[in-house]
């Protein structure tokens, strides 16, 4: 146990004095006094505990209770339970202590922000377990969610004390879930925060090049901004509109996303430049007429881009954000993008559904925020056992774009882009959904599978003869829709398991073999499964030939094999026999999860393999995700399937660096566009080949209308060489473009 200093006590008591400060929704003498009994009592049962950092823990309840009152305005409930939420984890005291002491509802929050712990099946994230039950409180009491934010805040806040896997297990589960949650809260500062934290932790490089940048571009920027905004006050002035504007300054890592998706420089984002007008609505005219007047009057300075308009206004977003945004040309040739909003609408977009209970919602009194919590509720209420299949359903309900489409009656329903008639189906109703057969949009005929578009008006077409088909699952994209298909399946999936499992045990007991655990094992690696469930699921829908089983469970195994060729050979040696039965654990030496996996050229293939869905390349920045059978696969950090696995498997997920490598040759792929020339060809195929350290596999041009396109695959030793390459190609007169696709799989 460490000794509190003075100093320490000072921290501590600055750091709660500073709260006190922003506690605006906390005036009163009573809700003062609880806050001082909850930072006592944390204080006490933390006393003598430190942070990786070496701060006393305390510093750490102190702060998310911080953002808590002053970044998301919550009352004093919510900031007691801050003030405790790992007291009940980390110490002796129990949620039966804290309610007696603080009350039930606290009790509540603080037992829906602890952490699951026991033992799981190996298979199961404890990280999906810990989110579930997390989203379970949500049906009681909305704090929680909100708190958890503060404390993941706090935390991504002070990542840089931790070891570099847990940042990387951390940083990956926060812009993986708690990113995109934030965003569905209406928390956008936060959201932003996150996002940027997250990629200064994953992608360090990449974060401080572009953060370089925009330091470099900030005076120029200043006057830009200052010379857009001085004659739209002037003209907002002469109309009597109270108003304060001001730049809205892009992301790092919305810049970085951009840059990714577009393969484009920092420079060439064309919307770099945009501008908040946060105005002073004037009482009994309406806040839409209001925003559309002052668009009205920038339009008649700077000239709208008509496709970039987005009226949030008149449908605001689900997760409660009203603006009009309008991109229009700026004085020097740039496009700036104007957001247009009332003190109300920037309250909310800046704090979220925290201060949403301030305003009206709409005329029937629920929010959007309402309805998405009834969908989420819906999936938890038949949750799968998988706690991984439930993080992927959930993930699916953080849509960050979405479109409105319009029942026959003219009501809104508000669904993520690219969903379908069925989506929109369940949507309505469990049973119309599982009753479709089609639908009309805009009055015509479209099949189930249909996409829907904003705007489109839906008419749903229904049978009582009608179920849920298997093959619905391959086109909704809805959690709410996935759910309740398979809900629909569960009955029929149990019974035709039962059925294969009876038909697998018939069949071994008719040749006189056992269903032991050993056929189970030669049976799922035969058929690469996962579990028997399915194996039988499968056999029972006669997907599988039940005549196999057999020959499959007589196979003879290859370590079988070794061990028959020791003992014909070496006699029945007992040391043999035991190098036999230890080769497998002595090929794979135990893996120090604490230490950075360096990469050698020797080791490949043996202490590692190389992703196939991303194929880094020694230069790219990686991490190693270790599997049940203490395999190392090798994934590149901007990876979606990387991202999943820091998500929902960080305990598993390795530090991992290159060592020089000059010998081994890795794939990758650099695509090319230019002006078509004759002779270009012949010019980049002499660049490839004067250079020594690469390769050509294959490459493939096309040309069309005086422009070319290629592709080419090449072997390379690392990033350096494959840059160097690219630098030399992008100098040859008439290439546009040259990049290296990232995603290799599509191309290979």
């Amino acid at each position: 146990m460490n000794v509190e200093t003075t100093k320490d006590k000072q921290l501590v008591l600055d750091a709660y004095e500073a709260l006190l400060k922003d506690c605006k929704r906390s005036h009163a003498e009573e809700s003062r006094k609880m806050i001082e009994k909850a930072f006592q009592f944390a204080w006490k049962a933390h006393r003598g505990v430190r942070r990786k950092s070496g701060e006393p823990y305390i510093l750490h309840p102190i702060e998310v209770a911080h953002i808590a009152a002053k970044e998301m305005g919550l009352g004093t409930k919510s900031i007691v339970a801050a003030l405790l939420h790992d007291v009940v984890e980390d110490t002796d005291y129990t949620v039966e202590d804290i309610e007696n002491l603080f009350g039930e509802k606290v009790a509540q929050i603080v037992d829906g922000l602890t952490k699951i712990k026991g033992v799981f099946d190996q298979k199961t994230s404890m990280q999906a377990e810990n989110f579930r039950k997390m989203l379970l409180t949500l049906s009681d009491d909305l704090r929680v969610i909100l708190i958890k934010m503060a404390d993941r805040l706090h935390n991504m806040r002070t990542l840089n004390s931790m070891p570099l896997r847990k940042q990387m297990k951390i940083a990956g589960e926060t812009l993986f879930l708690f990113a995109p949650l934030a965003h569905r809260m209406g928390l956008y500062t936060i959201k932003t925060e996150l996002e940027n934290l997250s990629l200064k932790y994953e992608h360090p490089d990449d974060y401080k090049s572009i953060a370089g940048k925009i330091k470099e571009q900030e005076d120029k920027q200043s006057a830009l901004i200052s010379e857009i905004i001085a004659p739209i006050e002037l003209k907002l002035a002469e109309n009597n509109i109270q108003c304060s504007i001001k730049n809205r300054p892009r992301s790092i890592y919305s810049i970085w996303t951009k840059m990714q998706t577009q393969n484009i420089s920092v420079e060439e984002i064309y919307d770099l430049v945009s501008v908040r007008v946060v105005f002073k609505p004037e009482e009994g005219i309406p806040e839409k007429n209001q925003c559309w007047n002052i668009y009205s009057l920038i339009t008649d300075i700077y000239k709208p881009k008509p496709e970039r308009i987005r009226d949030w206004v008149s449908t605001p977003k689900a997760n409660g954000y009203e603006a009009l945004h309008v991109t229009a040309m700026g004085p020097q040739g740039n496009w700036v993008e104007f957001q247009i909003r009332t003190e109300r609408m920037d309250d909310i977009a800046e704090k979220g559904f925290a201060v949403h209970s301030k305003y009206n919602t709409n005329g029937s009194g629920d929010s959007e925020l309402d309805k998405w919590l009834k969908d989420v509720r819906e999936i938890l209420d038949n949750p799968e056992a998988d706690a991984m299949a439930f993080l992927d359903e959930f993930k699916l309900n953080l849509f960050s774009q979405e479109i409105q489409v319009f029942t026959p009656k003219g009501h809104i329903k508000t669904l993520p882009k690219n969903a379908t008639t069925l989506d929109f189906a369940y949507e309505i109703h469990t049973d119309i959904g599982n009753q479709c057969i089609g639908a009309k949009v805009n009055h015509k005929l479209v099949p189930l599978s249909h996409v829907l578009k904003s705007g489109d008006q839906v008419e749903i077409l229904t049978s009582e003869k009608q179920s849920p088909k298997h093959e619905w699952m391959d086109f909704v994209v809805t959690a709410k829709a996935k759910s309740k298909i398979k809900a629909a399946f569960k009955k029929e999936r149990k019974e035709y398991t039962n059925k294969g499992a009876r038909m697998v045990e018939d069949r071994l007991l008719e040749v006189g073999l056992q269903l032991n655990a050993k056929a189970y094992r030669k049976m799922l690696e035969h058929y690469k499964l996962s579990g028997k469930e399915e194996l039988f699921y499968k056999i029972g829908m006669g997907k599988m030939d039940i005549n196999e089983i057999e020959a499959v469970v007589r196979k003879k195994s290859k370590s079988k094999f070794i061990k028959y060729w020791r003992l014909n050979f070496f006699g029945n040696n007992e040391k043999e026999e035991k190098i036999a039965s230890t080769e497998k654990e002595d090929d794979k030496p135990a893996i120090d999860k604490k230490k950075t996996l360096m990469l050698s050229e020797m080791a490949a293939n043996e202490s590692y393999k190389i992703a196939t869905c991303c194929k880094p390349i020694p230069g790219d920045e990686v991490l190693g995700h270790l599997d049940m059978a203490n395999n190392v696969t090798i994934h590149k950090r901007k990876c979606p399937n990387a991202l999943k696995l820091m998500s929902s498997q960080g305990d598993r997920i390795l530090a991992a660096d290159w060592t020089s490598h000059r010998l081994m040759s890795f794939l990758a792929v650099i695509e090319l566009s230019g002006i078509d020339k004759i002779g270009i060809v012949n010019e980049v195929t002499n660049v490839i080949s004067k250079g020594h350290d690469v390769n050509m596999r294959s490459l493939h041009f096309e040309s069309h209308d005086g422009i070319f396109e290629g592709l080419i695959h090449l072997y390379v030793h690392n990033t350096e060489d494959l840059n160097n390459l690219i630098v030399k190609l992008i100098k040859i007169k008439g290439l546009d473009n040259v990049k290296r696709i990232e995603n290799i799989e599509e191309y290979s």
